[in-house]
């Protein structure tokens, strides 16, 4: 496993630290519509959330550096939704998705909240962040294999002088 592939954190609980809820923000982010509608399916029971900020298109910088290291310099702006929600119980979620799918960006929200629950923790985990992985996973093998089938292996024959 690469060190840029998606990584599932081991069920640390909704007591996880920054950068787990980072990892599984990111995964969020980055699952497809089709997934986080299935995960949200595979729930026991529809949990009740409040939206705080409904969801909002907008834009933002993309930055970048010259060789992943030099100066940083602005590479243009991309279309981005993000919401807020808060759950019956009281944990607010957020949600950040490329793109304009309003439903993607709510659904990332409630399970970003439903996840720093101790009663739903679990199955959010099982049934959203490992497919969403594992989904992710294999998508970077797979490119990962269409860009080894081109490569080309290049030799020089040395002429006898």
């Amino acid at each position: 496993m690469s060190s840029s592939e998606p990584t599932c954190p081991r069920d640390p609980g909704p007591e996880a630290g920054i950068e787990v809820r980072q990892r599984w923000m990111g995964l969020l982010a980055r699952a497809s519509a089709d997934r986080l509608e299935a995960g949200w399916r595979a729930l026991e029971a529809v949990p009740a959330y409040d939206l705080l900020r409904r969801p909002e298109t907008g834009m933002v910088m993309v930055r970048g550096r010259s060789g992943g290291t030099g100066p940083r310099f602005n590479l243009g702006e991309m279309t981005v939704t993000r919401c807020v929600v808060r759950t019956r119980q009281g944990t607010m979620g957020h949600g950040y998705v490329a793109g304009r799918d309003h439903r993607r960006a709510e659904l990332a929200a409630v399970f970003d909240a439903l996840l720093q629950e101790r009663a739903t923790h679990a199955a959010v985990m099982r049934a959203v962040i490992e497919p969403v992985a594992a989904d992710l996973a294999a998508a970077e093998r797979t490119a990962r294999e269409k860009a080894a089938a081109t490569k080309v292996r290049f030799f020089t024959m040395v002429r006898g002088e």
